[in-house]
């Protein structure tokens, strides 16, 4: 089992930044990690994702440039570094694992094993 535990959430001006982190624990081995976000009324969505390995990273087309998705090996932690806020990233964030490693899948909820409670990012004008 893995426990995935979020946290640096709050509330943000647009235009300003937020870091998250997510904290991994547990005896299982996992090869990725992902974060994805839930607006109000709106289904779940990829944002970014990295492999533990060598840190290659993806991310969807709605924040590149603008955030940034990197890992600490030695504290099992994942960070999301969001730059340039804006209204439309309002969302409750979670940290998700995986076994494997798939570029493929990475994009894709089903392929996450474990998942975080979420934290609220809040974006205000």
């Amino acid at each position: 089992q893995v426990q995935l535990v979020e946290s640096g959430g709050g509330l943000v001006q647009a235009g300003g930044s937020l870091r998250l982190s997510c904290a991994a624990s547990g005896r299982t081995f996992t090869s990725s990690m992902g974060w994805f976000r839930q607006a109000p009324k709106k289904e779940r969505e990829f944002v970014a994702a990295i492999r533990w390995s060598d840190g290659s990273t993806y991310y969807a087309d709605s924040v590149k440039g603008r955030f940034t998705i990197s890992r600490d090996n030695a504290k099992n932690t994942v960070y999301l570094q969001m730059n340039s806020l804006k209204l439309e990233d309002t969302a409750v964030y979670y940290c998700a694992a995986a076994r494997a490693y798939n570029r493929d899948y990475l994009k894709a909820q089903r392929f996450y094993d474990y998942w975080g409670q979420g934290t609220q990012v809040t974006v205000s004008s």
